[in-house]
């Protein structure tokens, strides 16, 4: 009688014991497909950015919404969730500057002591897009920055646009990534700037670091184009996950490290996330990525696919895993 009560407890104990470890790599899919359908027949949600603020985790990305004359146009939706897997879209923020021309999109997120600061892109004149700036206390009302554009690329080696805006605090100062494209708008690459960390990185804060690309495509997977960056610091270790080919190319996401924020090796010369089998959802693109370390210190990899050439868009995630300071996915 003794033996069997032993035994049993034993059991209950190796049970508690494995729902209290860490979860480890797995081949199982995710089952997050954020789907947004609130203005469209399509769904319709791309160029994620996740960020936990006030405890509430928030999704910004690139959203329609209908103006004036029921034409739908680029903003940033904004969605809610309290798992990293089930999201609700709740608000939207929408241009309504003159500077924000004729819509916004592809946001990037920064939290500053009390106050979430949301760089975006300003949409709609080819080759001439800037980089807008807003600020909220609650993830969910703004405030625009009045000074906007608070940037745009210059030099004589892109044509003016910046888009695709990453903000990260690395080495004592905020670094600003953005896609930019040569003067005959074909090539898109990597640009960087940078402002200092007690600025209230308003227009006139950033300085563009180099007169050259950062990260260009050099690889036959990369195509003409990369673009979509999102960034992770590890120790003295700076990650970029970027987006490789145009869209439809496929496009795949790949990793290249730092350690000034200027200077970028390559981890891989074969995509980290490929796009996926045909038939699968993401069967034309894995792409545009976000990075999201959670407070519990487990990386998520966001990106957006679809797989009925650019009809809709969707996003999903995955874990990503660390060994030796390199990432890695479950297989």
């Amino acid at each position: 009688m003794k033996r069997s009560i032993i035994v049993a407890l034993l059991a209950v104990f190796a049970v508690l014991s494995l729902a209290g470890c860490r979860p480890k790599a797995t081949s199982e899919p995710d089952q997050m497909l954020f789907i947004d359908t609130q203005y469209t027949e399509n769904p319709f949600a791309k160029d994620e950015n996740i960020v936990k603020f006030n405890g509430k985790y928030f999704m910004y990305y690139s959203a329609y919404y209908p103006d004036k004359d029921g034409v739908n146009r680029l903003c940033v939706g904004i969605a809610e969730s309290d798992d990293l897997t089930n999201w609700t879209r709740v608000s939207q923020l929408l241009p309504v500057q003159e500077a924000e021309t004729n819509a916004i999109c592809a946001p990037g997120a920064i939290i500053r002591n009390d106050t979430l600061h949301l760089f975006y892109q300003a949409y709609g004149n080819f080759g001439t897009e800037t980089i807008c700036h807003a600020t909220s206390v609650d993830g969910i009302n703004f405030d625009h920055d009045p000074s906007n554009p608070v940037f745009t690329a210059t030099g004589d080696w892109n044509c003016g646009r910046a888009i695709d805006a990453e903000v990260v605090d690395f080495n004592g100062r905020y670094f600003m990534y953005f896609a930019t494209r040569d003067p005959e708008k074909k090539i898109q690459f990597q640009g960087v700037a940078a402002a200092n960390k007690k600025s209230g990185l308003h227009a006139g804060d950033w300085t563009q670091l180099t007169d050259e690309p950062i990260l260009k495509p050099e690889l036959d997977w990369e195509g003409e184009c990369i673009e979509g960056a999102t960034t992770l610091v590890r120790g003295k270790t700076l990650y970029m996950f970027y987006a490789g080919a145009y869209n439809r190319s496929p496009q795949m996401i790949g990793v290249a490290t730092s350690k000034d924020g200027i200077h970028f090796t390559r981890m891989s010369e074969e995509p980290f996330l490929r796009n996926g089998e045909p038939g699968s959802w993401n069967e034309m693109e894995s792409g545009h990525p976000d990075i999201f370390k959670d407070s519990d210190g487990r990386t998520w990899l966001f990106y957006q696919g679809y797989n009925n050439a650019a009809k809709s868009w969707e996003i999903s995630k995955t874990e990503v895993f660390w060994k030796k300071g390199k990432p890695y996915l479950p297989k």
